[in-house]
């Protein structure tokens, strides 16, 4: 079973092997908003709520995960496992 910590170190790794940055979201006064902003070579941008293996986002968190949808802003949710990981980032390179 994996932590939402371990993820989250592996998922810090990855983006950093493919030259991006990943910046811990912390928004006072706006509780939910995901836990990482992704920023990968050629402009791409993504929002990432990570979880415990098996964890799923809050009502809350739903709630700031579809304000963003809305301004076209693209999020992945509820990802809870270093496959999810990798399969989040070739998705974001595919397009």
């Amino acid at each position: 079973m994996e932590s939402e910590k371990d993820t989250e170190r592996y998922l810090n790794r990855q983006v950093k092997a493919l030259g991006g940055r990943s910046y811990k979201w912390v928004s006072p006064g706006c509780s939910g908003v995901p836990d990482r902003i992704v920023v990968l070579p050629g402009g791409r941008v993504v929002f990432v709520e990570l979880k415990s293996e098996g964890k799923t986002s809050t009502g809350q968190q739903k709630k700031r995960q579809a304000e963003l949808r809305a301004l076209g802003c693209t999020v992945y949710a509820d990802i809870d496992t270093k496959e999810k990981v990798r399969k989040m980032l070739r998705e974001v390179f595919a397009t």
